[in-house]
């Protein structure tokens, strides 16, 4: 089950959403493997997502994702000393180019609409450049993750994602293929946004070519990292940070991650039975067996009070998540917040869904009813609003 979901992206209730280090100024970031908190037996790392205070130690999934963390987020450093701003460079495409390039994010900008249209409402708040590159980052996740989860999956072969990366770095290097790619290669040439993330989205797809089952969190979390935490990278440099915000560029990027990963979690949760008919199951193996389940308990699709307490954890560490998430929206530039708020709001309702199906998620389906979603709007427009930056220094 792949779901690139965006740091920003609001959930359709019919599918899915919608998925080395160089040391920053000279200094070696320290690698030890990872201590872990327990949450009645079900590990919670002890960062949470990839922030690392010092002397923190990770585990091996951690210490690769902050090792992208860090990178993504010298990048946007380095923008701001420079610019102090998120202005975008100026274009310099020749009047007819120019038009064919508006066409292309319009293009994304309609597909956003159709498949995100809570998510698109709130991307109207944005500056036109941040909202077109937002609809060109959300366009090509779409179709990033339909390469494994859409009509034609079951014809996608390693070597099509092989071919769909070499695609990726031609676009990053100013040779797009299609007009989504054209959108996608001016947004990449506009702001700070690295491959990385992109790359690191398409390897989650081919996890779910070769991977059914998951050992253990630390397996889990790089899963989801792959499909949806890599979207709030992606997306950070072009919503912009406050620019009076005192936060560290590293912690707004692990607020990002954590969002994305709660909604994962999220999906995983909800979509319980329908990944099992799929013959998949994206729980830990090794919690499943501490709580007395296994595979042939999830296939059976009964609700046991073994089941109910297994679920009860689940969902407790995906709110921890979002509970970190909260922490980054505040940082954001103020055009930004709206659509991530609503998003993070809407969202981690879906767990409160599961929780009134008396965690039967083997043939009910938790979804947020549209009146709720409507009634989420204003209250996450009044976070917008109420949550002010604290001043900043870079």
């Amino acid at each position: 089950m792949s779901g690139a979901v965006m740091w920003v992206i609001s959930p359709t209730d019919n599918g899915r959403s919608m998925v080395k280090l160089k040391g920053i100024s000279g200094k070696r970031i320290r690698r030890n493997v990872s201590k872990m908190k327990h949450l009645n037996g079900f590990q919670v790392f002890s960062s949470m997502v990839a922030h690392t205070p010092s002397g923190a130690v990770f585990t091996r999934s951690e210490q690769k994702v902050y090792d992208v963390v860090l990178k993504q987020a010298a990048l946007v450093r380095e923008k701001r000393i420079s610019d102090l701003v998120f202005d975008v460079k100026p274009g310099k495409a020749m009047p007819a180019s120019l038009d064919l390039l508006n066409g292309a994010y319009d293009r994304c900008g309609e597909v956003c609409a159709e498949y995100a249209k809570t998510f698109y409402l709130g991307t109207l708040l944005m500056t036109p450049q941040r909202q077109r590159a937002i609809w060109a980052i959300y366009v090509w996740c779409r179709r990033t993750d339909e390469l494994v989860d859409g009509p034609n999956a079951s014809h996608i072969t390693p070597t099509a994602l092989d071919r769909w990366e070499r695609r990726l770095n031609d676009l990053f290097r100013g040779r797009p293929y299609d007009m989504f790619d054209a959108a996608l290669s001016d947004t990449v040439s506009k702001f700070p946004v690295d491959i990385q993330p992109f790359k690191d989205m398409i390897e989650g797809m081919r996890m779910d070519l070769r991977t059914s089952r998951y050992k253990n969190f630390d397996e889990l979390y790089l899963y989801c990292y792959y499909v949806a935490g890599t979207v709030g990278l992606m997306s950070v440099p072009v919503m912009g940070i406050a620019a009076d915000s005192n936060t560290s560029t590293e912690s707004v990027y692990n607020a990002a991650l954590a969002l994305g990963i709660a909604n994962q979690l999220t999906n995983i949760l909800r979509d319980v039975g329908e990944d099992a008919r799929r013959g998949r199951i994206y729980l830990p193996q090794d919690e499943l067996g501490r709580a007395g389940l296994s595979d042939d308990d999830i296939f059976a699709g009964k609700v046991t009070e073994k089941w109910r307490n297994f679920m009860k954890e689940q969902i407790k560490r995906a709110r921890m998540f979002f509970d970190e998430a909260e922490k980054g929206v505040v940082d954001l530039n103020p055009a930004s917040r709206w659509p991530v708020w609503a998003s993070l709001l809407i969202y981690r309702q879906i767990l409160d869904a599961i929780e009134d199906n008396d965690y039967n998620n083997f043939t009910k389906r938790a979804y947020v009813r549209k009146l709720k979603k409507i009634a989420s709007l204003p209250v996450a427009y009044g976070k917008t609003l109420m949550r002010k930056p604290r001043t900043r220094s870079i």
